[in-house]
């Protein structure tokens, strides 16, 4: 994009009631995001260094979550709903700042993609005035039509006021608005509220821009980039369109997914090139694989680093925190969380890993625990490089074990293991010849005894 500056407005004080839900509505997530914070990425990745966030309910919220983004935030109160245009004067003090580009998009609408801004803020550079983004629908009725003469957007009219030449047109509103900097406020400021319901609308602003003499123009973008989020329903729809854009975004980048439509990623996945993911694979957001790694089906990471050639899975679960060296391997149900594991080391089933720093090559045993918290506190466990964990054991932290030790299946280790020593940390075993016989005798009596009373 150019040096030229810009400022977006994002419009995000709905209420959202037909959500049925105490938070607001540009507050629910997609991929682990809220709505209007992928609206934030999307604006500013199409160049607009400053944005002004016009809220009502749950101001504060809805500002957090944009600054979670991005930086350079000012926050504008819209204390009445008088409107579009009424909206996007809330920001007034914003837009008179002097910026060369202006957009005005929509807090609940998370599919705007940067190319379609771009798209905008180039015909703004050529000239344009006013910019309208508009789609093709399937079925145009219902939508606001874009009229069109000589290259020129002459207005634009709802449905219920189009003629019928006009309802034959399928080019329609898609709300969003790119203005030139130097004259938005003075279009702005020309929008009345002569209509039925008393409201001052966005786009008044086309036809009054060919009032004064000014250029509007409408450019085409994809259906999907205007939809925007009023129910539960819409909700899940955005969510598997941003799904379905992420996946064929990693496959073209080279990662391989077996089963697409069964892998869910969040905002900010990352994966390199050469990874192979299988069916039924979950991404909480800050995840991170190298090359070459493999996670197998019914796995579900979240805040975890996958090192290269690492393989995680099937049935694992990674938290925040966990993090695989290259080479190292996580197995069927196993759980880590804020746990290093080096390179090479194992970890093959069963097992829980909290709070933990395993060795290079080290190997842990089938149901071996680290005991990391004591109701109050967490601690740490360490485990050497080439240490062996035998199946079954605990290990109760604060606790070490050094390099190359090994610590005997079936063991509660909760004094420091030294390098290359042998631990063992169970019960002596005692046996009584024919005792399981009077065992069972014993215990046949006692239920039959239950079913008397």
């Amino acid at each position: 994009m150019t040096s030229r500056t810009c400022l977006s407005v994002i419009l995000a004080a709905g209420e959202g009631t037909r959500m049925k839900s105490a938070l607001p509505k540009v507050l629910h997530p997609i991929a682990g995001l809220p709505i209007v914070a992928h609206v934030a990425k999307a604006v500013h990745s199409a160049g607009s260094g400053d944005i002004a966030l016009v809220v009502g309910r749950e101001g504060d919220a809805v500002r957090d979550a944009v600054k979670s983004v991005v930086s350079n935030v000012t926050v504008h109160e819209q204390k009445e709903r008088l409107g579009t245009a009424h909206a996007v004067l809330a920001a007034r003090d914003a837009i008179a700042r002097g910026y060369d580009d202006i957009l005005v998009v929509f807090g609940d609408t998370p599919l705007i993609e940067t190319a379609a801004l771009d798209q905008a803020r180039a015909k703004l550079e050529d000239g344009a005035d006013v910019v309208i983004m508009g789609f093709r629908p399937e079925n145009p009725a219902g939508y606001g039509r874009l009229i069109e003469e000589n290259g020129k957007l002459l207005a634009i009219r709802e449905d219920k006021d189009t003629s019928d030449d006009e309802k034959k047109i399928g080019f329609c509103n898609g709300g969003f608005m790119a203005l030139r900097g130097d004259s938005a406020l003075q279009l702005l400021d020309k929008v009345g509220n002569a209509n039925a319901k008393g409201e001052y609308y966005l786009t008044d602003v086309v036809e009054i821009a060919n009032g004064v003499g000014k250029l509007a123009v409408a450019i085409e973008i994809p259906v999907e980039n205007i939809i925007g989020i009023n129910t539960r329903v819409e909700l899940a729809e955005a969510e598997a369109i941003w799904q379905n854009r992420k996946r064929r975004a990693m496959m073209l980048a080279g990662v391989s997914i077996q089963a697409p439509e069964t892998v869910f990623f969040a905002y900010d996945t990352l994966i390199e090139s050469d990874v192979v993911l299988e069916p039924n694979i979950v991404f909480g957001p800050g995840v991170s694989i190298a090359t070459g790694a493999v996670i197998h089906a019914f796995s579900h990471l979240e805040g975890a680093h996958i090192g290269p050639r690492a393989m995680v899975g099937p049935f694992a679960r990674l938290r925040p925190g966990a993090d695989l060296a290259v080479n190292a391997k996580i197995g069927n149900f196993v759980e880590v969380k804020n746990a290093k594991v080096g390179a090479g080391a194992k970890v093959s089933h069963l097992s829980y890993l909290g709070d933990a720093i395993v060795g290079a090559g080290a190997n842990i045993g089938a149901g071996a625990i680290t005991c990391n918290y004591d109701g109050y506190n967490k601690a740490l466990t360490q485990i050497g490089a080439g240490a062996f964990i035998g199946s079954n054991s605990s290990l109760v932290a604060p606790v070490s074990v050094g390099d190359n030790a090994y610590v005997a299946s079936g063991s509660v280790i909760t004094q420091n293991v030294p390098d290359d020593a042998l631990a063992f940390g169970r019960a002596h075993q005692v046996i009584k010849e024919g005792r399981a016989v009077l065992l069972r005798e014993r215990y046949a009596a006692q239920k039959k005894a239950k079913k008397a009373e």
